[in-house]
């Protein structure tokens, strides 16, 4: 059974290579309550592994000229705990929907609201390890 954790106490590692939509994207789930790690590449995602488990990883299909997926899984091999969504376009397509299920991450595809995108987050969080949602 999973004990319910405070969002104050919930630590989300963003990792978005674009300068603006990163901040936007941790202004918005900071507001929502949660601690934000927020990081632009991979080699500063590791670096704050070293310090941090974070409970999500929220990242983009692509980070700089790397797949998020694949930023996604080597994240996660450090920190195993850790969900992941994964945010933004070419998700629609049902073999990369299917891939992310494979690998126990969460997809979340354009368009979407920040709104949604904290609706998103929640349920992520809210869904026990394993168990994937439905957008």
């Amino acid at each position: 059974m999973n004990k319910v954790r405070s969002k104050s106490s919930t630590t989300i590692l963003l990792l978005v290579s674009d300068k603006l939509l990163r901040a936007v994207m941790a202004e918005k789930i900071e507001h929502e309550g949660y601690m934000v790690v927020s990081v632009g590449d991979l080699g500063s995602a590791v670096d704050w592994l070293k310090d941090c488990a974070p409970d999500l990883l929220v990242t983009r299909t692509y980070i700089s000229n790397m797949p998020g997926h694949d930023a996604a899984a080597y994240l996660q091999k450090k920190c195993p705990h850790m969900r992941v969504l994964i945010v933004g376009g070419l998700l629609e397509d049902d073999r990369l929907q299917t891939r992310e299920s494979l690998s126990g991450f969460e997809v979340f595809p354009k368009p979407y609201t920040s709104g949604e995108l904290i609706d998103k987050v929640n349920a992520v969080l809210a869904t026990e390890r394993g168990h994937t949602s439905k957008h």
